[in-house]
Formats: C-alpha cells, structure tokens, sequence
C-alpha cells in the first residue's frame, strides 16, 4: 500500500498531475457528459462498441478513466494507478487509431486523421508522475501519512541519499 500512495512534497508532483488531469478531464467530459462538443456516454459507447469494435468494459473503463479519474489525478488521490491507466488508454490509442496517421497532429487539415505526439506527451507526463507520485498538496500524500508513512521533503531525500552513498 506504501508504494502506492508515497509521495514527497515536490512543485513538480503537482504542476504534473493538475496540468495532466485538467487536459484529460476535457477528454473524459466529451466522452461522459457530451461537453465540449463531444457525444456524451451513450454516443461514445455506441462509437467505441459498434465502430471500433471495442469491449463494452474497455469502453466504460476508457469513459470513466478520462472523466473521473482525472478529476481524482486533480486532486492527488490515486495517481500512480490512475498515471498507469492513462498510458494504458494512450497505448490503446495510439495503436487502434493514431499510429496509421504517423507522428504528427492534423495541424493543417491534410491528413486523414490525428498523429500520436499528444499521445506521446501524455505518457511521459504519466511516467513522470509514476516515479515522483502526487506531490505536494495531494491527497495520496494525506493517506500515506495516515498510513504511517510521512510525506518526505525535497532537501530530506536529498540529505537521505547522500548519506547513503557516503555509507557505500
């Protein structure tokens, strides 16, 4: 359970998950609730289930994912299951969809569809937040500490890693 909510106290946890997860939720909020000038639930399941040809898990889990679970990223609660569950989606996109359109986004109307670079941003931020966790101010970070495992500071980990090198 440590691993998954430890986290430090780090500006870089937090700019991370709050800017990832505002960019997601407009996703998730097109595909859930039909803002944004997306087709909401029902039309985002019909699209993944009928013409892409997904599972009616995958889809629910990939609605739910984008909306939700970014609004829990937002809030640091989660964030490395919910950092995992977005390379998964991005993967999965990127390989049913984006992959034939090559590298670049559809900047110019010229291609047939979008390339995979938004994607790819997606999931080196994603990484990012799998190894440094939440960050300050994150919720994870509360629930660690409950947990018995106190949020540790930048100059903390810092003088924690000298002295083990200086042990070696």
């Amino acid at each position: 359970m440590q691993a998954l909510f430890k986290t430090d106290e780090s500006w870089a946890g937090l700019i991370l998950r709050v800017a990832l997860g505002g960019v997601i939720f407009a996703h998730g909020a097109q595909k859930l609730l039909g803002w944004y000038g997306g087709f909401g639930f029902e039309g985002t399941m019909g699209f993944f289930t009928q013409k892409m040809g997904l599972p009616w898990l995958v889809a629910f889990l990939v609605i739910i994912g984008e909306s939700i679970g970014s609004l829990g990223l937002i809030a640091g609660l989660l964030t490395r299951f919910t950092a995992a569950s977005f390379i998964v989606i991005m993967l999965g996109a990127i390989v049913t969809v984006h992959l034939p359109q090559g590298f670049f986004m559809n900047w110019f109307g010229q291609q047939q569809g979008e390339g995979f670079e938004y994607h790819l941003l997606v999931i080196a931020m994603s990484l990012a937040l799998l190894v440094v966790g939440g960050g300050k101010w994150s919720l994870d970070g509360l629930i660690a500490k409950w947990l018995g495992e106190p949020a540790k500071s930048q100059s903390s980990e810092a003088r924690d890693q000298k002295y083990a090198f200086r042990t070696l």
